[in-house]
């Protein structure tokens, strides 16, 4: 039997995070004095790196070391903030659990820093059951760009048509469509019609199982 791989972005598809990223945000922007609303994260937070949103925000070019320390002092706010809250999003865990036993490679692929990364699997204690697990830090393009998903189909021996991505945001669907693989849509931040067409939708893990999978795949 070829071997398949599953891919998941974390922030809105592992964990429903992205109210917790938003409470962050608005501290933080706050604290600079920087408009924001509610459609502006929807639209320009969500799925983003934050060399994106900085700069869009700060409506200037936030780069280098500037952008380290900004992004420093926010994703430590968001780790304050989650860090007693970790959970999945409903039935993720016995989802992964069917996976492994389907003997298929699993693997994380985020635009999230590694520290947010390492808190999520530790607290959800599934690092041994990735087969890869990259962060903005393992990249130099980031989501529209599929280099992530290319990456981490590398990293688990996997060709990108035998690998099904499971993504929430704009950016993570149409990187996911550009690196050649299914995509699934999990609707935990936007409706179906605000993402690119996927080959499937959930809004939660009870929604899909392993049968479904394999169909995707071998269609």
């Amino acid at each position: 039997m070829k071997q398949q791989c599953v891919i998941f972005d974390m922030d809105g598809v592992i964990c429903h995070t992205n109210p917790h990223h938003a409470k962050a945000f608005e501290a933080f922007f706050d604290k600079y004095q920087i408009p924001h609303s509610e459609q502006e994260f929807e639209e320009h937070m969500y799925g983003k790196h934050n060399g994106y949103i900085m700069t869009h925000f700060f409506k200037r070019p936030i780069i280098g070391e500037e952008l380290t320390k900004l992004e420093d002092e926010k994703e430590g706010m968001f780790r304050e903030v989650y860090k007693n809250k970790v959970e999945t999003i409903p039935h993720y865990l016995k989802f992964l659990a069917e996976l492994k036993s389907g003997n298929f490679k699993t693997a994380v692929a985020t635009s999230a820093p590694r520290a947010n990364l390492d808190l999520i699997i530790k607290s959800l204690q599934i690092e041994d059951k990735m087969d890869s697990m990259m962060s903005s830090e393992d990249v130099n393009a980031h989501k529209p760009n599929p280099e992530v998903y290319l990456e981490s189909a590398k990293r688990v021996g996997v060709a990108p048509s035998d690998c099904i991505v499971f993504e929430d945001s704009f950016s993570g669907v149409t990187a996911g469509l550009n690196a050649g693989m299914k995509v699934v849509g999990v609707l935990s931040t936007h409706t179906k019609e605000q993402l690119p067409p996927c080959d499937f939708y959930i809004n939660d893990y009870s929604e899909v199982n392993v049968d479904k999978i394999l169909e995707l795949l071998n269609n």
